[in-house]
């Protein structure tokens, strides 16, 4: 379990770094000024999806819950994007209409941390995977 947990840090903090500096170079290329702080959008939702991975590897361990987990990650994407729309109230709410490299700016970290946190959380609740059910 350590050694999973250790693997959803490391690609998580990979992503973010790959991800969040690749595209500010690619902004920057473009020469185009968003209205928003993208290193933050990406620092929130490689968080927030390491620890949506990390707290659904620990509940798989709890044989009452297993069943469950797919509910408790649906659960845990709707606090995920209420938090999102908390945190980035005034870039998304204040403004009468984004640029469209502001909604891809926008669009691109959530696609990639949704895909990776999915392939985890598919991992999570495959019962060949787990060592509670036998």
């Amino acid at each position: 379990m350590n050694k999973d947990i250790f693997r959803y840090i490391l690609v998580f903090v990979a992503l973010f770094l790959i991800g969040n500096y690749t595209h500010l170079k690619i902004i920057a290329s473009q020469e185009v000024e968003l209205r928003f702080s993208l290193e933050k959008v990406y620092l929130f939702h490689a968080f927030f999806s390491a620890l949506i991975c990390v707290n659904l590897r620990f509940v798989s361990t709890v044989n009452k819950l297993f069943p469950q987990l797919g509910f408790i990650y649906l659960g845990t994407l709707v606090i995920k994007l209420i938090l999102f729309a908390i945190f980035f109230y005034n870039p998304l709410f204040t403004v009468d209409s984004f640029y469209f490299a502001e909604k891809i700016s926008l669009f691109i970290p959530l696609f990639i941390f949704l895909l990776t946190e999915a392939i985890f959380v598919v991992k999570i609740l495959n019962p060949k995977d787990s060592k509670i059910i036998q």
